[in-house]
């Protein structure tokens, strides 16, 4: 530990921190621009200037370590004066519509010029070219919004293990992009959006699809009905001002409902159908010598990551589609069949926490006989505007369930919105399934938690089943080069593409810099899901009694011909 004085503020910090985290510790709030711990840390912005008594110039507190007997300023007129200068400069090339950009009333830079009082721009000259990629299903490039802080080539590069964008050409010409400004279609982009969640501008954002669903709705020839993934439940009050990780179930459904939706249904519910059948394909595979271990197949940002590295693990991934998939194509099948429904006139649209769903939607792969399993897909981020675009006052709706048929939901299905939440909820079943008994014990702490790589053996009757928990890709990547190698060895493994899971996707509400430095926004938002889970009566997927009749009167059972034909899919290598 070290003392340091900080504003006359002395405050005993350890030797590792920087003089930013010393002052947070002391309760003065420096603003930053481009800083992330561990992942960005490069001083690049300016805006973090303290000033250290026996230096000559200001320093950036971000990457300045402290040191015994420091006297630190960050609130004298020479700061104040040069960080206001270093904003007015930026402001100086942004692309300054406001009140255009999906950002306004929640942009870092807006919110820092400010609270330093920038009223008026002293400095006037050139901007950047406006370069406006918005050729993919799921994430817009907008570089006259960037202001090169790095934050999204790091997250790329570092946390996702992937690094399509980085900083190209120089001084003014500077620009972040893929190589030679190619569009990120064309790169092995995975589009899961964490880009997206740590740009502090409106430089990059998900492409919207919020006026088709408007259209669908207002269409009387069509018949819209709509799902919610697990974890937008644990994030849509952010948007109305909620604290992070207040459930938002029973407003979400009513909501929905006065959006003008003809249905409002619960993905939760196709959750549990993919743990019949990715439960019955684990089995299967145990049982009969299939390839194994087997992996999970619902984050789409993980297949397109082992699409392009690591295609040798192809035949290794479930062959179930994603929920809210599989709930489009019973959707159009069965339920169309139960209310004479005419599926071609019909439009599914699915609320997700993640962007990489929009792409996934789009896969030639996911259709039946010609029709889209999913037709629309808007984002957490993407509701809350919607919501706010047709007056409806969240805060003041009353608390209403989903419809059904395809409505009801296990404490299983909930929690497959963070990490580990999938290999939970399969385990539940297996393993009543292998022991024919109901079993009690059904919370399986070794697979929870936000550790990047999890690992457990679960005793069920006379089998010891091997798992393994990894979420982040970049993480995925280091324990699929452990199974290559030998070194590990498990039955069934559960990737997610973001790390902590679906809660921290990258269409999930985005919170500045400085929050998530103190909340984890996975944790938070995993508590979420798991409340509910210990709040439902039914907590097995296999217990779901729509779950049962759907198989009764439709599918057969697990894995059946027809649930092949309707819920399975296959994936593809993918040259990078």
């Amino acid at each position: 530990m070290v003392k340091v004085t900080i504003n006359n503020t002395v405050v005993e910090v350890p030797e590792s921190y920087t003089v930013l985290e010393a002052a947070r510790e002391a309760g003065f709030d420096i603003p930053t621009l481009c800083y992330m711990k561990e992942i960005n840390e490069v001083g690049a912005c300016r805006v973090c200037l303290v000033e250290v008594e026996g230096a000559r110039s200001l320093q950036a507190s971000c990457v300045l370590p402290v040191r015994d007997g420091m006297v630190i300023k960050t609130n004298t007129k020479r700061v104040r004066e040069t960080v206001k200068t270093t904003v007015e400069l930026i402001l100086a090339n942004h692309d300054r519509e406001c009140t255009q950009c999906v950002r306004s009333g929640n942009c870092e830079l807006q919110t820092i010029a400010e609270d330093l009082g920038v009223t008026g721009l002293k400095y006037q000259g050139a901007k950047r070219v406006k370069k406006y990629d918005d050729f993919s299903h799921s994430i817009v490039r907008d570089t006259s919004k960037c202001i090169l802080c790095g934050k999204c080539v790091n997250v790329c590069k570092k946390t996702q293990d992937v690094g399509i964008l980085g900083f190209q050409n120089r001084g003014f010409n500077t620009t972040v992009g893929p190589a030679f400004d190619r569009p990120m279609t064309e790169t092995d982009c995975l589009f899961c959006g964490q880009c997206i969640n740590v740009c502090p501008v409106g430089a990059l954002m998900e492409k919207s699809d919020i006026h088709r669903v408007f259209d669908a709705i207002e269409d009387p020839d069509t018949y819209v009905v709509v799902q919610t993934a697990p974890a937008v439940r644990a994030a849509l009050g952010e948007e109305f001002g909620y604290e992070i990780g207040t459930r938002a179930t029973g407003k979400m459904a009513a909501a929905l409902r006065r959006l003008g939706f003809n249905n409002v249904f619960d993905t939760n519910w196709a959750a549990d159908l993919t743990i019949m059948e990715e439960g019955t394909e684990l089995l299967g595979r145990i049982q009969n010598g299939g390839v194994l271990p087997m992996i999970t197949s619902c984050s789409p940002g993980w297949i397109r990551y082992c699409e392009f590295n690591h295609p040798d693990f192809i035949p290794n991934l479930s062959s179930c589609k994603s929920p809210h998939q599989m709930f489009g194509a019973i959707a159009k099948t069965y339920y169309a069949e139960k209310k004479g429904l005419d599926p071609k006139k019909m439009f599914v649209v699915s609320v997700m926490p993640c962007t990489s769903k929009k792409t996934e939607a789009a896969r030639p792969e996911m259709e039946v006989e010609g029709l889209r399993d999913v037709d629309a897909v808007i984002t957490t981020r993407e509701l809350a505007r919607m919501i706010k675009q047709a007056g409806i006052n969240y805060n003041k709706l009353p608390d209403e369930g989903f419809d059904n048929i395809m409505g009801e939901y296990s404490g299983a299905g909930v929690i497959f919105g963070a990490t580990g939440g999938v290999m939970e909820a399969a385990i539940r079943t297996v393993a009543d399934v292998l022991t024919g008994q109901d079993l009690e014990n059904i919370e399986y702490a070794a697979v929870r938690g936000v550790e990047y790589i999890k690992e457990a053996t679960v005793t069920i009757g006379d089998l010891d089943v091997k798992v393994a928990v990894v979420h982040g890709t970049e993480n995925a990547g280091r324990l699929l080069e452990m199974v290559r190698n030998g070194e590990k060895d498990y039955h069934f493994i559960e990737v997610m593409g973001c790390p902590g899971g679906c809660v921290n996707g990258g269409g999930q509400p985005q919170q500045p810099q400085k929050v998530r430095d103190v909340i984890d926004l996975r944790v938070a938002r995993a508590k979420a899901l798991y409340e509910e889970d210990q709040i439902l009566e039914i907590r097995k997927s296999h217990k779901n009694e729509e779950i049962k009749k759907l198989y009764e009167e439709f599918l057969g059972k697990p894995n059946s011909h027809k649930a092949h034909d309707l819920l399975h899919t296959h994936y593809t290598s993918r040259e990078k």
